[in-house]
């Protein structure tokens, strides 16, 4: 991650078409950014070793040698949680929700307009930031529900005792829902104060994230407890 908030923020592009990685390298960099490129999974994986970081990851997920799901997966156990933010020409529903259970923060199509992917670029770094400076949430710190106990300031989560493992995305929205509770949230609300994103079209990102919340908190999924869905208004948390 950039140490300085005065430095340029540094992205990573892991993409294998030259003219399309060339194209992003030049757009991201007119933005402000420091931008590397790899072109395949090995040379990602090389460069996010470095010891200085960075602040995000535009991910392809046609590469030459490793799909870009299992690279996410590699990342995310190795314990990086930069933000990632896939690219893939597969759209389904099935592909998108592999690309959010991968580790993945966000899932574009392509072809894609720059503008929304510079959009999406902001947004995800606007995040890191807030996390960097927010407070502790009300309370403390620490809290507790059902079989789960989260600290908030390590980001260790057990879930009957054991480890588990969040992106800082499932933390962002685990963190609002637990400063909220008992109050339905919106699709709209949570885009905007999670993800950092107003008047964006499309909330079927959330509520994939809130079933990657209930598989990893409730005793079963398909019967939640804890992370309710309100009909035609959004989501409440049931401490």
């Amino acid at each position: 991650m950039s140490l300085n908030d005065d430095a340029a923020e540094r992205l990573l592009v892991v993409e294998d078409e030259e003219h399309l990685a060339a194209g992003l390298k030049l757009n991201l960099e007119l933005e402000g950014y420091e931008v590397e490129v790899a072109s395949n999974a090995r040379e990602a994986g090389e460069r996010l070793l470095r010891p200085e970081g960075f602040d995000a990851i535009v991910l392809d997920v046609q590469l030459p040698d490793v799909d870009g799901f299992t690279l996410c997966r590699k990342i995310r156990k190795s314990g990086n949680y930069t933000p990632v933010i896939m690219l893939t020409a597969r759209n389904s529903a099935e592909d998108r929700v592999e690309g959010l259970e991968s580790g993945a923060d966000d899932y574009l199509a392509k072809p894609f307009e720059l503008d929304e992917l510079l959009a999406r670029v902001r947004s995800m770094l606007r995040r890191r930031q807030w996390e960097r400076r927010a407070e502790p949430t009300s309370g403390g710190a620490r809290t507790q529900f059902g079989r789960a106990t989260v600290d908030f300031e390590s980001h260790e989560v057990e879930v009957d005792g054991a480890a588990l493992k969040l992106t800082r995305l499932e933390l962002d929205l685990l963190r609002y829902f637990v400063q909220n509770p008992g109050r339905v949230l919106s699709r709209e609300e949570l885009l905007e104060h999670v993800w950092k994103l107003r008047n964006y079209s499309t909330a079927r990102t959330v509520d994939n994230f809130i079933s990657r919340l209930r598989r990893h908190f409730e005793e079963d999924p398909q019967a939640p407890v804890h992370f309710l869905s309100v009909r035609g208004a959004g989501y409440k948390f049931v401490p």
